[in-house]
């Protein structure tokens, strides 16, 4: 048997020979433990501008286990975990999705092989504190959860995109044809026997986050409009409570004249007048949001082009 462990990476050039170092020595590890089962690391480049390309072809020089994939353009974080999934599906056993950046502790890849091999077909890394993460970021990231739990949402509490899958989850995977990807949501509707190992957030070795903050509300969206159309309810319901609201004030209206009260209020009706258009305009958006992925999904254009591989 032989699995593969998958790292998505853009312009990483400052974390790779950490990265590579310690999950050699993960895989060595594993392989002391279980001799019939052979790893390799496949880093999967997702367009990077420094010189992580090149530095990944010294690697695979040097360590027969490394090899590289490198994407024609900058396709996204997704993409290029799905490029290096979709090269598992046809090559490994299993393969092990992890980040670059060191932030996931790679220590308890021995334990996902070992519920793998116990017959668990998806293991997820969830992580049990994040103490290097700042308050802000924190809270936001707890909050998503939260709030994709709200809207029906089905993704593992505190899961990224560190995980394990079989083969068979991988070919189920493969069947899945959207362009816009939320895998994690997207893995945890496949079902198949799953199990968490649990682990401790560290800071990032070395270089920037990918994702800041205008990233991970982008993010949060694709995550909330690809597996819930409850926004989209929650237009209508709105909508409905201001035609109630309406139907209020017009009744206020008939029985103030039949009063003969001179209704004055320039200003409730100024500001009436600025809250609906603005709830207007967040309707329209929400829902060319929704239109905007239906036409991405029409086009049913290649998710990726692999430019050179390291083999």
């Amino acid at each position: 048997m032989n699995y593969a462990i998958v790292v998505p990476c853009y312009n990483e050039e400052a974390v790779l020979n950490e990265t590579t170092g310690r999950l050699l020595e993960v895989m060595q590890r594993v392989a002391e433990k279980h001799v019939d089962l052979q790893g390799r690391i496949v880093y999967v480049d997702d367009g990077s501008r420094d010189g992580t390309w090149s530095l990944l072809g010294s690697l695979s020089k040097q360590h027969p286990q490394v090899m590289g994939l490198k994407l024609a353009h900058n396709a996204g974080h997704q993409h290029a975990l799905w490029a290096g999934l979709e090269w598992a599906a046809a090559h490994v056993d299993a393969a092990i999705s992890i980040d670059a950046d060191l932030q996931d502790d790679v220590n308890v890849i021995p334990e996902m092989i070992d519920l793998f091999l116990g017959g668990k077909d998806i293991v997820y890394g969830v992580r049990r504190d994040r103490p290097t993460d700042t308050w802000f970021k924190r809270t936001t990231a707890l909050a998503f959860y939260k709030l994709m739990s709200k809207l029906g949402g089905d993704i593992v509490y505190n899961h990224a995109d560190y995980r394990l899958m079989s083969r068979r989850t991988l070919a189920a995977l493969m069947t899945y044809g959207e362009r816009n990807l939320f895998l994690r949501g997207m893995v945890r509707t496949l079902g198949f026997p799953q199990a968490m190992v649990y682990y401790d957030r560290a800071a990032r070795f070395a270089g920037e986050s990918k994702y800041p903050l205008r990233k991970m509300l982008a993010f949060a969206i694709d995550g909330i409009t690809s597996f819930s159309v409850r926004p989209l309810r929650l237009i209508s319901i709105v909508g409905l409570s201001f035609m109630l609201v309406a139907l209020g004030v017009i009744v206020y209206g008939l029985a103030a004249w039949l009063c003969g009260r001179t209704i004055q209020g320039w200003t409730s009706l100024l500001v009436s007048l600025w809250f609906i258009g603005g709830a207007l305009l967040v309707a329209l958006g929400v829902i060319g949001e929704y239109v905007g992925k239906i036409y991405a999904e029409v086009k049913r254009r290649p998710r990726y082009f692999i430019e050179e591989t390291t083999e």
